[in-house]
């Protein structure tokens, strides 16, 4: 079996440059960094403590400018660890990169010991005291970030405790965690089709699925599945240890469930999310109603899993790293000038790691990196038009995290509830983009079906995956360790409602959970996408409404980052997300776009 190359795409030589970071792993700035961040907590430690807790409570004065320091001296002691993950992204196979991504968080975990008190004693403090300094002017700049921190006050340990849990972090799931990327950015798949055969990695044979030859998407199933099963044994033991270290931490901080941290964190209802799941299950109905459509179109008589990602008009044609560069800062610019601009400096200024190599992690993100530089982007560019979707997607996390940093480190980052709302919106830009580009009915059709199926994928796949976790957890409590074959039989189930009888899932799809990072980085994280895609639907349907008007709310938005909650933010825009009807507002637009492809469909 020949070796294929791993470089084969446009985007080859588009990589980052993290030197606003540090000028390389070997920067002295970056040791002096944690030196710094080491003594400053120590001091910290030394002439804060008990200041809070003191008997009048402190003043607002004294907490804003304790705040301040707080601040400045996370943003330090992250900056070496934050640099080290996204070296260690860009190659995981490189045990230099690993060296230093685990000495950096050692570092940071034990800088962490020395201010774990602080936001202990806020937490703590009588609510007499609490109440007038959440509403002093003075500390507006933090109050959200103070009003969360009390939120999860019945769900902290004592000091020692937290400390210890955080210690033994770096040993326990932080390791697991690194395990599983290491190990999935490096696993390879067999592709056999007639003549050819070549060993690909999971980015390279997914695309497979993507391909007009049904015998090739066939034969790149084949492969996943093949190297899936052979890494099923380790796969599942981190799965099942992550479930149980999961329930574990459920069960110390006085959860009732396993998903109520992630609601916490999300700052969002029980209730909102059970709404979210069963309005779109209640919806099956259009995904069953397309799939049909897409056999008639492929000329099959029975849908299978690997056709779901077909092209209905042949292939559609590649996009080169240049193009999609000009088609989605044209996308952003007509938005705002002032998005496409911060959106073309992600170009110019190297913050986007694009092209394919070995040991590279798979799939995309953008990192928020710290608010004194910037954020950077990592995705795997294969010439595909999905591809260009995927660079608007991952541009929209970037120009949200730029906006944010104003509002400082404590409060930039946004809920998984709304972390998603700039990157669809983003991909909603581009695609109609791409739309006025490709006016010849074919090419309209596949583009229009493509988007379908991304938003099924996130919406509609995301509530499955949620579901699956949620069977997961609740077999690892009754049953104990799970085998990887009662793993897969789970993933089938949580499958088969939105499938129905229009899709043929296969015995080989039933491993492919097992590559799948959510479940690993971030429990229960998925529901979020569906939260995400259904209300940027509407979003998009009120700025094609308002126009101008509407860019500069949105902006403002962006801006907000995490200091305030989700619903209060959202009312800026006339968005109530606590009504449950406002969830099939979006889905009602995914089956218009069904019926448009259906006539579309039928014209042609």
């Amino acid at each position: 079996m020949s070796k294929a190359s791993m470089t084969e795409s446009s985007a080859q030589g588009v990589a980052w440059d993290l030197s606003d970071l540090y000028r390389g792993h070997d920067d002295p700035t970056l040791e002096r960094d944690l030196k710094a961040a080491k003594e400053q907590a120590v001091a910290f430690e030394r002439t804060q403590r008990g200041q809070i807790s003191k008997a009048s409570g402190p003043t607002a004065a004294w907490l804003r400018a304790a705040l301040d320091e707080f601040a400045a001296l996370a943003e330090l002691m992250d900056r070496p660890m934050v640099y080290a993950s996204l070296w260690h992204a860009a190659k995981t196979d490189d045990p230099l990169r690993g060296a230093l991504l685990a000495r950096t968080r050692e570092a940071r975990t034990a800088i962490n010991q020395h201010l774990i008190f602080f936001e202990l004693e806020w937490i703590h403090l009588p609510d007499e005291y609490a109440t007038p300094l959440l509403a002093d002017p003075l500390l507006e700049p933090y109050r959200h970030f103070l009003e969360q921190k009390r939120a999860w006050r019945p769900h902290y340990l004592s000091e020692s405790e937290e400390k210890i849990l955080d210690d033994k972090a770096v040993t326990g799931r932080a390791a697991l965690v690194r395990l599983f990327d290491e190990t999935t950015s490096t696993i390879t798949c067999p592709f056999v089709h007639g003549e050819r055969s070549e060993t690909l990695s999971i980015q390279q044979i997914l695309a497979k699925l993507y391909d007009p030859d049904r015998s090739i998407r066939q034969a790149g199933a084949a492969g996943l599945t093949e190297a899936l099963k052979s890494h099923s044994r380790l796969l599942s033991y981190l799965f099942n240890t992550l479930v149980l270290d999961h329930q574990v931490d459920t069960r110390l901080r006085r959860f009732a469930g396993p998903m109520d941290s992630r609601h916490l964190a999300n700052e969002i209802t029980a209730e909102v999310v059970d709404a979210l799941l069963a309005a779109t299950e209640s919806s099956h109905g259009t995904v069953q109603r397309y799939y049909r459509l897409k056999a008639r179109l492929l000329g099959v008589s029975q849908l299978c899993d690997y056709d779901r990602y077909a092209p209905v008009s042949g292939d559609l044609p590649t996009c080169s790293w240049p193009q999609a560069r000009e088609i989605v800062t044209a996308s952003y610019e007509a938005f705002d000038r002032t998005a496409g601009s911060i959106v073309q400096r992600f170009f110019t200024d190297r913050w986007i790691d694009a092209e394919l190599r070995p040991g590279k992690r798979g799939g995309a993100f953008s990192s928020s990196a710290v608010p004194s530089v910037h954020p950077f982007i990592l995705m795997n560019y294969t010439d595909k038009l999905r591809d260009v979707m995927t660079l608007a997607h991952e541009l929209g996390h970037g120009l949200h995290q730029y906006l944010a940093r104003g509002v400082g480190y404590l409060q930039c980052d946004t809920p998984l509830t709304t972390a998603e709302t700039a990157s669809v919106f983003g991909e909603m830009l581009t695609f109609r983009q791409l739309l006025e580009r490709n006016p010849e009915p074919r090419v309209r059709l596949g583009l229009l079906c493509g988007k379908i199926e991304d938003a099924f994928a996130t919406v509609f796949r995301q509530v499955v995956l949620t579901r699956f976790e949620q069977a997961a957890h609740r077999a690892r409590k009754e049953e104990g360790e799970l085998a990887t074959p009662r793993l897969n039989e789970l993933w089938l189930e949580a499958n088969a409602p939105m499938h129905g009888d229009a899709v043929t899932l296969t015995e080989g799809y039933s491993w492919w959970w097992l590559y799948i990072g959510h479940f690993v980085h971030a429990p229960f994280y998925c529901y979020a996408y569906a939260f995400g895609e259904l209300l940027v639907l509407a979003l998009f349907n009120q700025y094609q409404r308002q126009g101008e008007a509407f860019a500069k709310q949105y902006l403002d938005l962006l801006a907000a980052g995490g200091s305030e909650a989700p619903p209060a933010l959202l009312a800026r825009l006339g968005v109530n997300i606590n009504d449950p009807a406002f969830w099939k507002q979006g889905l009602k637009l995914l089956d218009d776009m069904v019926t448009e492809a259906e006539s579309l469909a039928q014209s042609l």
